[in-house]
């Protein structure tokens, strides 16, 4: 209540005139009314603005100015300043119900997020405006849903906002509002709606679920085909290479078995060569005749003995080797196949120390019988 509503209250009640006070004079009584009044016009002509605040000031019903942050003086008592709050400020948009494209009952809430950009706008262009932005924005809310799909409203959460946004910045940009920010906080469908679509959900995991379980029997049966092929390729190999070797065995044990079994003729006809000898030379004769088979040896074992080129036939090759069989190094390694020519080798020195022995025995005699043929008469040739 001013200081002349007072006075007026004062002047029409009904007490008794200044001259009836008791003990007041009237010049006390004036000067105490107009202490009054100066208090009242001071502590109505200072207004204080706060840091975050700008205040519109009218005198008598007409915009003055803006007041800044800080102290001011205003008219008293015919002034009047309305507040501005310069901070962001959040406006609740209550829950809304739409229908969206395809017909789906969906109910929305949002909050925005706004700023007083310009007050001397927001107090001449609009009122209250954040009664006016929370109406703008239920209105726009409820468009955007209209115009999207069920499965849009509920994913593309960020694209509605974006939306909401663009359509409020045109209306509230003349109002000195600026719209920052708009956040949907729930999109809800239908509750048969949303029933249906839990359904949806639970089908659509269960035929992954079969799909991920077939792939995976799939590609368990071709692992499995893979690496019984691989086995039978194993095996099959195993096989080859055990009868190559077995193979090769059996080529290598049949030359050892003809060369002992040459070496072991070839001693016999030399040992009753050399018999044959002995007992020719225990004769009177001093002609020989030597046995077609004992010339055929000394001629393969010693040229110079008879001069023959009489070659025997063996099972190796005419250099004395074994024929070579085309094996891969590591089975020729394995089998020991490199090492038969030094097998072969053994066994002719072998054979040709025999040799070596028959050829001086055969010398000895030969002598002895010259030398008994010195000492006689030559005999006649014995048939």
């Amino acid at each position: 209540m001013s200081i002349l509503s007072v006075v007026a209250a004062l002047a029409g009640s009904s007490t008794p005139p200044l001259q009836s006070l008791p003990g007041l004079s009237p010049l006390t009584i004036v000067g105490g009314l107009l202490l009054l009044i100066a208090i009242a016009a001071v502590y109505s002509a200072v207004e204080i603005v706060e840091a975050y605040e700008k205040e519109a000031l009218t005198v008598f019903g007409e915009f003055r100015e803006l007041l800044e942050p800080g102290i001011h003086v205003i008219p008293p008592f015919v002034s009047r300043t309305y507040p501005f709050d310069l901070r962001t400020q959040t406006i609740d948009v209550p829950q809304q119900e739409a229908i969206t494209r395809d017909n789906s009952p969906v109910t929305a809430d949002a909050v925005i997020y706004v700023r007083v950009m310009d007050a001397k706008k927001a107090f001449l262009e609009v009122e209250e405006y954040k009664r006016a932005v929370s109406n703008l924005a239920q209105t726009t809310l409820r468009a955007v849903l209209g115009d999207m799909e069920l499965d849009d409203t509920l994913s593309r959460r960020e694209m509605i906002n974006e939306r909401i946004r663009e359509e409020l910045d045109e209306p509230t940009d003349e109002w000195g509002i600026r719209v920052e920010s708009v956040e949907v906080r729930e999109v809800n469908p239908a509750a048969g709606v949303k029933q249906a679509m839990e359904q949806q959900t639970s089908a659509e995991r269960k035929r992954r679920a079969m799909i991920l379980e077939a792939q995976g029997e799939r590609r368990s049966a071709i692992e499995q085909a893979q690496g019984a092929k691989q086995s039978d390729i194993v095996r099959a190999q195993g096989a080859k290479q055990s009868q190559i070797l077995e193979a090769q065995g059996d080529a290598i044990s049949t030359v050892l078995r003809a060369k002992s079994a040459e070496s072991m003729g070839e001693r016999a006809i030399v040992d009753k060569g050399m018999e044959t000898l002995e007992n020719i030379g225990q004769g009177e004769s001093t002609t020989f005749v030597m046995p077609q088979e004992l010339t055929s040896l000394v001629g393969r074992y010693g040229k110079h003995l008879s001069g023959s080129d009489v070659s025997g036939t063996t099972a190796v090759d005419g250099d004395g080797s074994l024929d070579s069989l085309d094996f891969d190094a590591e089975t020729r390694e394995l089998i020991g196949l490199d090492n038969i020519a030094e097998i072969i080798g053994e066994i002719d020195e072998e054979a040709q120390v025999d040799i070596d022995a028959m050829e001086e025995e055969a010398r000895a005699i030969k002598e002895g019988d010259d030398a008994r043929a010195s000492r006689s008469e030559p005999v006649e040739e014995r048939e």
